[in-house]
């Protein structure tokens, strides 16, 4: 009797053995078979840069959570600035006086870390090399990370008509793809590929919610020519972060007006009218769309929605931001100076160019009596 019970059940094991498989890249199925180009990739800007208690809320950052909470969330592109500081190579913000986030290659080492913990995802990574880092520099410091293995190395030297869907990438192990603005002679790391060969972008620095534009702005070759900019096979990346500038012409992020400018819809400037009018201009999607604050909007909508993505899966739901200090009680009057102040009275010793810098978050003086 044990024996026809074993029996009876073997058809309904069969039955489960041939299910097909639901496998996930990059937080949905539906995008396994697409290429690299063929999607949207949702890129936090300054990825390292964080606002939050552990740098005093420093104005000058650009996200909430930092690099491994943003890649959990979703984020897919994560960018940094890389600046020679004590003859390290750093990411800093500007300059290193005003905030450094650590080495290269112990922040290479975290997104090393993570995709170790995460095998079916693809991740970009965009090093802005402030001061003209070599591709040999560069290729030290992913050594020094241990991440080499994972790095996607190009076919050809110039734009491809296509790339890989991103499940051949998975199955290759070759799921880190490396753009650094800019890279001059690269003979020593194929991997490390010149942002503007590949990529070309619109216009970075906003500072009003209705001066976003699709028009071509970099590299130079493309600089206001929609037609050259399409026809050279590069892909788009969408730049959508607002900046504020301060009394002492100073820029810094606009978190103030960042629940709009990533929503997917309603109000000057949000992220889902925005990406809709580029692709509508386009003929296709943006490839990459850079914001600040990634979480707020949330902006990862948008990009769902430009994929058609309806039910992701392996995301971290994120809490509501808490990094918001006391000063919000001030009515946002000399608010990045009051944050600055708090941190001091907590036992952080600000730098000058810190102390400097939070005059990008003033506002206005006596409830607005006086337009700063």
């Amino acid at each position: 009797m044990l024996g026809l019970g074993v029996l009876a059940l073997l058809p309904f094991a069969a039955a489960k053995a041939v299910l097909p498989r639901q496998t996930a890249c990059n937080n949905s199925p539906d995008l396994c078979s697409k290429s690299y180009s063929e999607i949207t990739h949702l890129g936090a800007h300054d990825s390292p840069f964080v606002r939050d208690a552990s740098t005093g809320y420093n104005s000058a950052g650009n996200q909430y959570y930092n690099t491994t909470l943003q890649l959990d969330a979703g984020v897919r592109m994560v960018s940094a600035q890389v600046h020679k500081e004590n003859n390290e190579w750093h990411l800093c913000h500007s300059v290193c006086e005003i905030m450094d986030a650590g080495k290269l290659s112990t922040w290479l080492s975290e997104i090393k870390s993570w995709l170790d913990d995460n095998p079916n995802e693809v991740v970009t990574v965009l090093l802005v090399n402030s001061d003209g880092a070599s591709a040999s520099e560069l290729h030290s410091e992913f050594q020094a990370a241990n991440i080499i293995d994972y790095a996607y190395k190009p076919a050809q030297t110039s734009a491809p008509s296509s790339w890989p869907t991103l499940q051949k990438m998975i199955d290759d192990g070759t799921r880190l793809v490396t753009f650094v603005a800019s890279l001059e002679t690269n003979t020593v790391a194929p991997y490390l590929m010149d942002e503007f060969t590949y990529v070309w972008e619109n216009n970075y620095e906003v500072t009003t919610p209705g001066n976003f534009s699709c028009a071509p702005d970099r590299p130079s070759s493309v600089k206001g020519n929609l037609a050259t900019a399409l026809s050279s096979n590069r892909m788009f990346l969408m730049n959508h972060f607002l900046y504020q500038t301060s009394i002492l012409d100073i820029q810094s992020p606009n978190a103030t007006y960042v629940g709009t400018t990533n929503a997917p819809s309603g109000g000057a400037g949000n992220l889902g009218d925005a990406a809709t009018k580029c692709k509508e201009s386009y003929g296709q999607q943006p490839n990459f769309i850079l914001v600040d604050f990634f979480d707020k909007g949330p902006a990862i909508e948008t990009v769902d929605n430009l994929n058609g993505v309806s039910s992701a899966t392996g995301r971290r739901k994120l809490s509501s931001s808490t990094q918001e200090s006391s000063a919000s009680t001030y009515s946002n009057v000399f608010k990045g100076l009051v944050e600055l102040v708090q941190s001091a009275k907590e036992g952080a010793n600000p730098s000058m160019g810190e102390w400097v810098w939070v005059g990008g978050d003033w506002g206005s003086l006596l409830g607005g009596g006086i337009s700063m």
